[in-house]
């Protein structure tokens, strides 16, 4: 007799993006072109959360409509979560959780969409599963607004972003500069990134000749060198009547601490920031006395799908469906990658990584994408990015203002008799 198509369990972890849900649309759309293989995809609710708890949906229910329209939906269609498992080092009691929903619920596909700390979670599931003795196939979907996973020419959900701060910085750099004479003088705009600073480095594109905003990038590569800044500065203000300034969260001093470093910490362990926008730029005021005016980009950057980068957006369709075409051939312990064939003009193709290369790996800007005095990117970092942030894919409006798909996120029928919150 021939085997029954198994099910798929699909899940967003971490920080959601503008254009995650499109790689949603595509695990989802492919895998209903593989009924033979695989059965229903169900999607964790908040996360692999969701799996924990047996709190799982039915994206069955869910019309072709609907899955079509996450392509121009943001944040996660089904909740994500920052929850690292702890099941391994204090004897695998979550990920034998884990195994036991997808046996109630016969899972076996387990697609992780998120990041680096989503990829060592996807590969321990994957190992854990082969020591238990259950047929399971683990694939990493790439997801990053950082861009720092290794062996991928880039992350989906960076490009997006990219395109979001390079703009916001264009306009608010003409904003500025028209009130300069008698008003403002310096602006500060943060961004996300940690440890790397490829967000701050597409600060960078807006500036398209010498004196256009940005005039300074502070970069978490780069150790905060004070008296160096406020002269670099000063030099703008004096040259260009303005200055507009890019800062990462992540900017560190010459100890290696956070700048905005708040004592607290993450789900993941990683260091709370606090915003280090308003640390610079009161530190113009003190040491310069030039008046300011700072944003933190925060949330608005990751989930304005009204200005998605076109090629993001296909970027992260493709790998949720290579996702699936790696799993129905039996590729586990594997994340689908971005090779980029060629920049001018921009070509790109779809390779494979082995999760042991990818797992808790961070990739930072490389030296010499970043300017001899640390303060801008460089001819060879802008002809990486550009590409990343080219084209438009913009939602649907209605009434003057984007229309976004709410999914129904109808729930399974629970099967095991357990419930284990985190």
């Amino acid at each position: 007799m021939p085997k029954m198509p198994r099910n798929a369990f699909y899940a967003q972890s971490g920080g959601v993006t503008a254009v995650i849900n499109a790689s949603a649309a595509g695990v989802i759309e492919t895998a209903r072109k593989h009924k033979s293989k695989i059965g229903k995809v169900y999607a964790g609710r908040n996360g692999i959360i969701g799996a924990l708890n047996e709190d799982l949906i039915d994206t069955s229910r869910e019309s072709a409509a609907n899955i079509r329209a996450l392509m121009h939906t943001p944040g996660g269609a089904f909740g994500s979560c920052r929850y690292k498992l702890k099941g391994v080092e204090k004897g695998g009691h979550e990920y034998e959780r884990l195994v036991e929903v997808f046996k109630a619920h016969d899972i076996g596909y387990f697609f992780y969409n998120g990041g680096n700390d989503s990829a060592d979670t996807c590969l321990k599931v994957s190992r854990i599963a082969t020591e238990m003795g259950y047929p399971l196939v683990a694939v990493h979907v790439p997801k990053t607004i950082d861009n720092d996973l290794p062996v991928t020419d880039n992350c989906p959900g960076f490009g997006s972003v990219a395109k979001y701060v390079a703009t916001s910085m264009r306009e608010a750099g003409f904003d500025v500069e028209s009130m300069a004479a008698t008003s403002t003088k310096v602006f500060v705009l943060e961004v996300m990134g940690r440890h790397a600073g490829w967000i701050t480095a597409a600060v960078g594109l807006a500036q398209a000749k010498a004196g256009e905003a940005p005039h300074v990038l502070l970069f978490p590569e780069i150790p905060f060198d004070e008296a160096a800044f406020l002269a670099k500065v000063d030099e703008c203000v004096k040259r260009f009547g303005h200055c507009c300034i890019g800062v990462s969260e992540g900017l560190q001093d010459k100890a290696g601490k956070f700048l905005s470093e708040s004592g607290l910490k993450d789900a993941f362990g990683h260091a709370q920031l606090g915003g280090v926008a308003p640390l610079v730029a009161d530190l113009v005021r003190q040491k310069l006395g030039y008046k300011y005016h700072w944003a933190v980009a925060d949330y608005l950057q990751r989930a304005a799908r009204h200005i998605a980068s076109k090629t993001d957006l296909e970027q992260s369709y493709a790998v949720g469906k290579a996702a699936v075409e790696l799993a129905v051939a039996g590729r586990s312990g594997v994340m689908p990658t971005i090779v980029r064939v060629s920049s001018r003009p921009y070509r790109w193709k779809i390779g494979v990584a082995k999760l042991e290369d990818v797992a808790n790996v961070e990739k930072k800007m490389p030296r010499d994408f970043i300017t001899p005095d640390g303060f801008h990117i460089t001819a060879k970092c802008r002809r990486y990015l550009e590409p990343l942030v080219a084209g438009e894919a913009f939602p649907p409006f209605e009434k003057g203002l984007p229309r976004y798909v709410r999914l129904k996120n109808a729930a399974v029928r629970k099967k095991t008799k357990t419930a284990r919150a985190p």
